[in-house]
């Protein structure tokens, strides 16, 4: 059973709790995250990118000379893909880059990252995650006393302004619901930071 240190607002340990080994105690599997990270960063790509035809570019519209007798190679337009300005060949155009990949997929890999960072002793579960009021270097210090250093996901049982007002300066540090987590954003964090409520509630969405 994975075991992961419980601590207080101040950061000191105040003990140990036990995950639920069907969340945070499988054995990870590589190619699903891969797969998951990928349809997340295709999903994320705008496609917008956007270049002229020869049919699009201006000019072009005369013959530049007569087809024959002139020793050069015969030419319709001087917008040809081959002439200077001319259109480009297979120009791209804007497209979506989205696909869907199975929610059992998802879920896997979801629990697959979790397990990982318990398996790195690299969760910590906070007694009552809250902010009286938005303070960064409050906040900072939290982190710091707790032992979380560099990226870190904050994870909160539902938004809770004054804790997310007191992260988001936090260079590397974000903040998410128990019910909208991202394995792209829990694989590139170094450790994750859980309210004990939300704990609770992802043992209960994802079991």
């Amino acid at each position: 059973m994975p075991i992961a240190n419980v601590v207080n607002m101040e950061g000191a340990k105040v003990g140990e709790i036990e995950l639920a080994e069907s969340i945070f105690g499988i054995e990870p599997n590589p190619a699903v995250v891969h797969e998951v990270v990928k349809n997340h960063l295709a999903n994320c790509r705008q496609g917008t990118q956007s270049s002229l035809t020869r049919g699009e570019v201006s000019g072009g519209g005369i013959k530049p000379w007569r087809q024959k007798g002139t020793g050069r190679a015969r030419q319709g337009s001087t917008r040809s893909p081959q002439w200077t300005h001319g259109g480009v060949v297979f120009a791209p155009k804007p497209r979506s880059y989205n696909y869907t990949i199975n929610k059992k997929v998802k879920r896997l890999a979801l629990k697959s990252v979790l397990s990982d960072k318990a398996l790195n002793g690299a969760v910590v579960v906070v007694d009552g995650l809250e902010m009286a009021e938005p303070k960064t270097s409050t906040f900072a210090g939290f982190l710091s006393t707790a032992g979380v250093a560099g990226k870190a996901v904050v994870i909160t049982e539902g938004v809770k302004a004054n804790v997310v007002k007191s992260a988001r300066n936090i260079p590397g540090v974000i903040t998410t619901p128990a019910t909208t987590l991202s394995v792209y954003d829990i694989i590139n964090a170094k450790a994750l930071v859980i309210d004990k409520a939300a704990l609770a509630v992802i043992e209960e969405v994802y079991a």
